[in-house]
């Protein structure tokens, strides 16, 4: 008689065990994809806002943005524009010392005060000023595009490749296009910079900042294509940075967008701002199909959870039909039934929120070097997060109107048999 008695409420705990876990399971998911990539989101959007320039000129292909020099030259002219910043990245091989073997890095090529005005605040915290990289201007090397100027030669490393290497300022290394030595440049380091500590992707921690006319040189890029035409003067983009009152409105950053785009009518120009709206509408579909893949966990749980209320109401069929014969009225007998879902449902929906944020926690420590950058900048929005669960509450309402009308159908008769 004791195990008979035992074995339903064992029984009954496992139920609920279950469900709570159920809906757990459900609501983690969501947590887990809304947090990091809300987290992603804001960042990128912080990038883009604190990028210290408002406009990009790029062009379709690699290095595509020919006689950059000039170009910005003629950007500067533009109304409102206070710098226009030509930027080259490529990737070389570096030697230091004399036996030392090729250690790939990602070295950019900036004019130095341009680059300077262009910096945003996450740049202007690692970068030294006025950056050490010779002449300012890098007309001097460049010298009207034949590149027969005095060149300086210098570089600037990043912590990770002078603690590595040990080439600190005051040193010298070699930059060479390919893992041939003999066909490189000596370089001397005059500068070290750090290295942003949430750097989302492969951080390159082995970078390095050079005159614009030096690696346009050592890459290839800076030579005219045929004898007779213009120099090449290669980039990658020309970022463009505005005064304080324009960059500050739309309608100027527009205007100086459409000024530009006249000078080169065949690159692209886009303004920040658009990239910004183009995030924030990617954002929105990335957040519509994580809550669409969530939907279907949340559903199975909240499918349980009814199944799991209709088989109580049969196993207590006899207790609800002795209730209904001395005249209990049916919203009470459905409001415990609410009150039985909406704990299981609410109890499920704090470990989920809870699991979820152990799961993220634990990405962040135990998961690949891509994972764990994304991971780390998850954000855990107390109102989105409240909503979740207060949305997987409100859905159970549903689980327990399918019970209640189970348990008010219930023949009477039936019940008591």
């Amino acid at each position: 008689m004791r195990w008979r008695a035992r074995a339903p409420l064992r029984h009954h705990r496992l139920q609920t065990i279950l469900t709570v876990a159920a809906i757990a399971t459900a609501v983690s998911l969501p947590v887990v994809l809304l947090s990091v990539g809300g987290g992603v989101f804001q960042h990128e959007l912080a990038q883009l806002q604190n990028a210290g320039y408002e406009i990009v000129v790029s062009a379709s292909g690699v290095h595509a943005v020919d006689q950059s020099h000039s170009l910005a030259a003629s950007i500067d002219r533009v109304g409102s524009v206070t710098a226009a910043s030509p930027v080259l990245s490529f990737a070389l091989d570096a030697f230091v010392g004399p036996g030392g073997g090729a250690q790939p890095v990602l070295v950019e090529g900036v004019i130095p005060q341009a680059f300077e005005a262009t910096e945003g605040p996450t740049e202007r915290s690692v970068l030294p000023s006025p950056l050490p990289l010779g002449d300012p201007t890098d007309l001097v090397h460049y010298r009207g595009g034949s590149y027969r100027g005095v060149a300086s030669w210098d570089v600037m490393v990043s912590t990770p490749f002078m603690q590595s290497s040990g080439s600190g300022t005051g040193t010298s290394l070699i930059l060479s296009p390919d893992s041939n030595r003999s066909g490189g440049v000596a370089f001397n380091v005059t500068g070290v910079f750090g290295v942003p500590p949430t750097t989302l992707g492969p951080t390159a921690a082995y970078a390095m900042v050079v005159p614009l006319s030096d690696l346009q040189v050592l890459a290839g890029l800076g030579a005219a294509r045929t004898s007779g035409d213009p120099p090449l003067d290669a980039a990658d983009t020309i970022e463009v940075a505005l005064d304080g009152a324009a960059a500050a409105d739309p309608s100027q950053i527009d205007r100086a967008a459409s000024e530009i785009q006249g000078l080169v009518p065949f690159y692209g120009v886009t303004s920040l701002t658009q990239e910004a709206q183009h995030l924030q509408e990617a954002n929105s579909v990335l957040t519509g199909f994580y809550l669409a893949l969530s939907s279907v966990a949340l559903a199975v749980g909240l499918i349980f959870l009814a199944l799991v209320l209709v088989r109580r109401v049969e196993s207590e069929r006899k207790s609800i039909g002795i209730q209904r014969a001395m005249g209990v009225p049916g919203r009470f007998i459905a409001s415990g039934i609410v009150r039985t879902g909406l704990l299981l449902s609410g109890g499920g929906a704090v470990v989920g929120v809870g699991a979820g944020i152990i799961l993220v926690r634990l990405l962040q420590v135990y998961g690949s070097p891509e994972v764990q950058a994304a991971a780390n900048l998850a954000v855990f929005d107390p109102r989105t997060l409240i909503l979740l669960g207060a949305g997987v509450v409100g859905l159970s309402s549903l689980a327990s109107a399918l019970a209640s009308r189970t348990a008010l159908r219930l023949s009477i008769p039936e019940a008591l048999r």
